[in-house]
């Protein structure tokens, strides 16, 4: 069997290219090295769907970080993920820092950026009464959006899935040729035989390309630490509150969550290794340091869980996607931030240079846009969940107390795909709240082992050899 295009990547920007080809009537595969969808760089994402008006014009970022702002209300409508328009402020802390806001709008407004108003003191302090008092002005930005991006990740290969998607996981690819005028990837599960090949592979995007030959550029990682708050400051900020970015970063934030936590960071530093996802106590009192300067009243104290991300940087701190010296392959790479703002609109683009490449593109008539209604036990209201759980009453029994996280849901998670502790807590939250899992994780553990049918023994935290308990043997 020949596929007519084989996606390699199972990140955000891989899982919008599958959802967006599958409007048509193609046979597609996405090859995906780890166990669950979006278990790299997406999972780490800070979850911020960008006003527009940070990237420069003139840049590939520019062009289509709008682009893909402007795609996300009919995403959440169809797919019915986390996600909501809750605004940004770029605050300036110093008189000079002033015409840097001013900057900052024109080159939104130059790109079709709306909405866009300067804020004095006054007006940013009573909008955001817990910014530091120090605050001299500010740059609101009502197009910027909070989204749950690894819910955004499932939410979009279970549509593509439910389309006609082909989806492999834990299948790493380790090596490519061609063979009669099609591409042979050869993967840990033996060979895939396509027409045309996305490489959407993320930090390991460059050895994908090397492996065919097909692009002459590194990919540097940049760390990126975050640190999650507890719920009791959900509140402090209204808005997604940045500093004025810098050459390497848009700067530490302070981030209102889809789900109400408070999420700070992220730091940038170039490491050498693609797996490095350490946190330090460096990074820790820089997140801190920073963000007290922005909002006095957060403490290191209400930390509840830390994590780190690595971004895939070019040379050039550009995207790079477009047809490669070699027919048929198509690189996508370099994808950092904006990147999960501009990957429906880079999806979009990928479709156009297939087209361009010699794909030819029949609509889907059956294409079925969206996807069924999950349920979010918490969210519902409490007629709804006593009706919920008179029909089910997995429904009512409770798992996760801190999320209030149900059995249902979570079996719902495990039959929707998860395969893992994480799988399950970024499909439901399970494990996400004050304890981080401490009194939920065996529950779920439990339900993964029975709905899974394997032993108690062989379930992981992220696949892998990340086993959690194993089988006791006894010593004479």
């Amino acid at each position: 069997m020949v596929y007519d295009v084989a996606i390699i990547g199972g990140g955000i920007t891989g899982s919008a290219i599958a959802r967006e080809l599958m409007r048509y009537r193609l046979r597609v595969i996405l090859i995906e090295k780890e166990c669950e969808i979006g278990a790299g760089t997406s999972k780490a994402n800070s979850g911020i769907i960008h006003a527009g008006h940070h990237s420069r014009s003139g840049t590939l970022k520019g062009r289509l970080e709008w682009a893909g702002n402007q795609m996300w209300d009919e995403l959440h409508a169809d797919l019915d993920f986390g996600f909501r328009r809750g605004g940004e402020l770029t605050v300036a802390m110093k008189p000079d820092q002033v015409a840097d806001l001013h900057e900052l709008k024109a080159n939104g407004e130059a790109k079709g950026v709306t909405g866009l108003e300067l804020w004095d003191k006054e007006r940013t302090l009573k909008e955001e009464p817990n910014l530091s008092s120090d605050v001299v002005a500010s740059l609101y930005a009502p197009t910027s959006g909070i989204i749950n991006p690894y819910e955004a990740c499932y939410s979009l290969i279970d549509n593509a899935v439910r389309n006609g998607l082909e989806l492999s996981l834990e299948n790493a690819v380790i090596g490519i040729e061609w063979q009669d005028d099609v591409i042979m990837l050869n993967t840990r599960k033996g060979r895939i035989a396509t027409r045309y090949c996305v490489n959407a592979a993320g930090l390991f995007s460059d050895e994908i390309a090397a492996m065919a030959g097909a692009g002459n550029f590194t990919i540097r990682p940049r760390k990126g630490e975050e640190y999650l708050l507890d719920k009791r400051l959900m509140g402090i900020v209204r808005h997604t509150i940045f500093p004025l970015a810098t050459a390497e970063s848009k700067g530490i934030l302070v981030i209102p969550t889809f789900d109400g936590t408070i999420m700070v960071g992220p730091t940038a530093q170039f490491v050498d290794s693609k797996y490095d996802r350490t946190t330090s106590a460096a990074g820790f009192n820089e997140v801190f340091d920073s963000v007290r300067t922005l909002v006095p009243g957060i403490s290191p104290r209400d930390c509840i869980a830390q994590f780190a991300g690595l971004r895939a940087v070019l040379e050039s701190e550009d995207f790079l996607i477009g047809p490669s010296s070699v027919r048929g392959f198509i690189n996508v790479a370099g994808i950092q931030s904006p990147g999960l703002t501009a990957a429906p609109a880079i999806a979009k683009l990928i479709v156009e240079i297939l087209a361009d490449e010699g794909l030819q593109l029949e609509h889907k008539e059956n294409f079925m846009a969206q996807n069924p209604k999950r349920v979010r036990f918490a969210a519902l209201s409490r007629r709804e969940q006593m009706r919920l759980v008179a029909a089910n009453p997995s429904y009512g029994r409770i798992v996760c107390r801190c999320e209030l996280v149900t059995e249902g849901e979570i079996v719902d998670a495990i039959r929707a795909g998860a395969r893992t502790l994480d799988g399950v807590k970024f499909r439901t939250r399970a494990g996400m709240g004050r304890c981080q899992g401490g009194f939920c994780s065996a529950r779920v553990m439990e339900l993964l082992s029975r709905e899974l049918n394997v032993p108690f023994t062989a379930i992981t935290k992220r696949g892998g050899k990340s086993w959690i308990v194993t089988d006791r043997e006894e010593r004479g």
